[in-house]
């Protein structure tokens, strides 16, 4: 059989989920110098974009732009886009093997890291993951209820999704207004009774996760004063020396903004959020029926490991903190998908370097990859993403020129339609999501938002079935 990537056996590549990744992904592919590539690219849900759309704060709109890029990648001729299609649902790993010379996961990670503690699955304690996706709209959580008649929400992390929810249970109505924040989330956080929200970092403020940036807004939200204990601002003599060796100026200067919150006074807005530092929570604690009404937490001391690192360890010094709501933001993690083998203890599908391996051999599995999240943990930016999407390529190509590839019979663009067509015959095309997408927008205009979102799938296979008549 001829060697695919030629204009008469074009390279077909199958890219399964619609995130940043898998648009990096199709990126890098379609602009190999002499190399003819058709990609195809599935996603579960109708909507592209991933966590784009479905991750990053409302308020964050500029984060969001970077959708535009991928609307570029979408328009290229050698790019199809099969929404509303769901591997394992509609399609097997076999199905795909006999459509694609390459398979390429980019799933993300999808679900979220537990604490491990007793009462954590007490009524009011949540996994962030599923509140932000709640709040931006995600139909599998957009029918999701959230108590907030009640006064004080703590937030277990400091890393930059602790950050996003922070902001949004601090923004006031109006500010929150102006956002594409899902229709019901708004209704539901204008009656919010919350005064006081509180971010619990387990190590000290040179090792907080949160960027400068981050840390400057949440010290210019209109309706939240910010509260940081001078105590815990100050820096223990591990912290202080590694500032001092000059390698981490961002780190000097995210201290020194900290310290600078801990000798203000607060200026009386409706809610305080408070950053809290090298405390970890051990127990969660309820009432008769089952409802969350305080914390237990451990003062933690930072230690030097072999390697240098900073590390907490707990000391013999408890508090209890009065708290109603809790959202842990303690890392997200990957799900196996069906016949992929998956590594378990890190969350991730088991690779080396995006060649997915086999869980026996721990070999690569001719044909089939992996990249962002998915590949290498919930680690990074939205920008992380294209060097690592560019690794996984190049480690394609590569077994390309080796000549090892799926070699299907049937690999045409032709083949793969009619399987699409025939198993989900609702599949949304990427016209489709593109008149969806102005739908929203125009939507958006009348009432001064970015857009407003079709929140159902039901609701969105709708405006397709109207813009068809």
């Amino acid at each position: 059989m001829a060697q695919p990537g030629t204009n008469a056996q074009p390279l077909r590549v199958a890219i399964i989920g619609a995130g940043p990744s898998g648009f990096y992904v199709a990126e890098h592919l379609l602009n190999q110098d002499g190399l003819v590539v058709e990609v195809d690219m599935l996603e579960r849900l109708p909507t592209p974009y991933g966590l784009v759309r479905g991750g990053v704060a409302p308020d964050h709109q500029k984060i969001k732009a970077v959708s535009a890029t991928y609307d570029k990648i979408a328009a290229r001729p050698q790019f199809r886009y099969y929404g509303h299609v769901e591997y394992g649902t509609h399609l097997s790993l076999d199905d795909l093997r006999g459509l694609y010379h390459q398979i390429v996961f980019t799933t993300g990670a999808p679900t979220d890291n537990r604490m491990d503690i007793p009462g954590e699955d007490l009524i009011g304690s949540y996994p962030a993951t599923i509140f932000v996706a709640w709040y931006n709209g995600h139909p599998d959580f957009r029918d999701l209820q959230f108590d907030f008649s009640c006064e004080r929400v703590a937030i277990v992390g400091v890393g930059n999704v602790a950050v996003d929810v922070a902001r949004i249970l601090c923004r006031t109505p109006e500010e929150l207004a102006k956002t594409d924040i899902a229709d019901y989330a708004l209704t539901a956080l204008r009656d919010s009774r919350i005064k006081e929200v509180t971010m619990l970092g387990r190590r000290g403020p040179a090792q907080a996760a949160f960027t400068n940036p981050e840390l400057r807004e949440l010290g210019q939200l209109p309706g939240a004063d910010l509260i940081v204990r001078p105590d815990e601002a100050a820096l223990d003599d591990l912290s202080q020396a590694a500032l001092n060796s000059g390698s981490d100026r961002a780190a000097g200067r995210k201290v020194a903004m900290l310290q600078e919150s801990a000798g203000r006074q607060p200026e009386g807005k409706t809610r305080r959020l408070a950053i809290r530092f090298l405390v970890s929570p051990t127990a969660l604690m309820g009432d008769d029926t089952g409802r969350l009404t305080a914390m237990r937490l451990v003062k933690n001391e930072l230690y030097a490991t072999d390697s240098g690192t900073l590390r907490p360890r707990a000391t013999e010094q408890f508090e209890e903190l009065p708290v109603d709501m809790v959202f842990r933001s303690v890392g997200y993690r990957g799900v196996p998908l069906p016949n992929v083998p998956f590594d378990d203890r890190r969350g991730v599908i088991a690779n080396d370097e995006g060649r997915v391996l086999d869980a026996d051999r721990q070999e690569p599995v001719t044909g089939v990859y992996a990249a962002g999240w998915i590949k290498r943990g919930p680690t990074g930016i939205i920008g992380t993403n294209k060097p690592d999407a560019l690794q996984t390529v190049k480690c394609m190509v590569a077994d390309l020129a080796d000549g090892k590839v799926l070699q299907p019979p049937g690999a045409t663009a032709e083949a793969a339609a009619k399987l699409v067509r025939e198993r989900q015959p609702g599949f949304f095309s990427y016209a489709d999501w593109l008149q969806l997408n102005k739908v929203e927008v125009s939507k958006g205009k009348e009432i001064g938002t970015p857009r407003v979102k079709f929140t159902r799938v039901d609701e969105m296979l709708e405006v397709r079935r109207e813009a068809a008549i």
